[in-house]
């Protein structure tokens, strides 16, 4: 992610932790939700986990497909604290969240969406216990009992933006994209893992990497893997990372 994508985000995470005096002037529930989407291996969990450490809040990491209904879901939020980050990974691959506008146009049916519908009720047609519904993750978010809890975030993530409802992502305030690595990522990478600044790692490294990692469009995890396979010996590991990168790029 490049400097200023990051330093939007910690003054949004920074002004909601002070903001108890104008949520309460305002009569806004003191609560604010992020959608992280994009590409598999992008950062998204490591995201969730450096927000959580920049602002000392707890962490609960909520798996849908093991929640069977909606009231089983207002109990977990009723169980977490103030001062957490609630998280709900792959929110795609969880419950039937689709956009009901494509589901409509398909000739779907739109009944997961009423959480009194028969088809909810049996679980749908495929025989599934998970009756979790649009409408009762929506109430999770932004209902009566969210709102009369204070200082939560929601995190939602996912790697198909296109395949959740317009309702669901209105209740989100941020949307953050997490692309594959560019070259200011990719540099924060060699710090990291090697220790050294980019342009210190070579004539043949400042001039190539640049437009090798932007061809390549590779995610910050494979990347990371190559450099941590060879950290020990910073030309090896600039000299496979190139490598990588150009092979990766020859077959996109």
């Amino acid at each position: 992610m490049d400097s200023e994508s990051k330093r939007d985000i910690m003054d949004d995470l920074r002004d909601f932790a002070a903001g108890q005096a104008f949520y309460q002037r305002t009569g806004r529930a003191w609560k604010r939700g992020y959608l992280l989407y994009g590409p598999p291996g992008t950062g998204k969990s490591s995201m969730i986990a450096a927000m959580a450490n920049f602002l000392g809040y707890d962490i609960y990491d909520l798996e849908l497909t093991e929640v069977h209904s909606n009231s089983e879901l207002q109990k977990l939020l009723m169980k977490t604290s103030s001062k957490s980050i609630i998280v709900i990974e792959d929110i795609d691959c969880s419950v039937n969240l689709s956009n009901r506008a494509k589901a409509t146009h398909a000739g779907a049916p739109q009944s997961y969406y009423d959480s009194g519908a028969p088809d909810a009720a049996r679980g749908g047609e495929d025989g599934n216990s998970n009756t979790i519904t649009l409408s009762g993750l929506l109430n999770f978010t932004d209902g009566l009992s969210s709102c009369c809890r204070s200082e939560r975030i929601f995190v939602f993530t996912t790697n198909h933006m296109d395949k959740l409802d317009p309702a669901l992502l209105r209740q989100m305030d941020m949307h953050i994209y997490m692309t594959y690595c560019s070259y200011p990522a990719l540099k924060i990478l060699l710090r990291n893992y090697l220790g050294s600044e980019a342009k210190d790692l070579g004539e043949l490294a400042a001039s190539e990497l640049p437009e090798a990692v932007e061809k390549a469009k590779m995610t910050p995890a494979d990347i990371s893997k190559v450099l941590l396979k060879n950290w020990r010996n910073k030309e090896k590991a600039v000299s496979e990372l190139l490598e990588v990168l150009k092979a990766r790029a020859k077959r996109n």
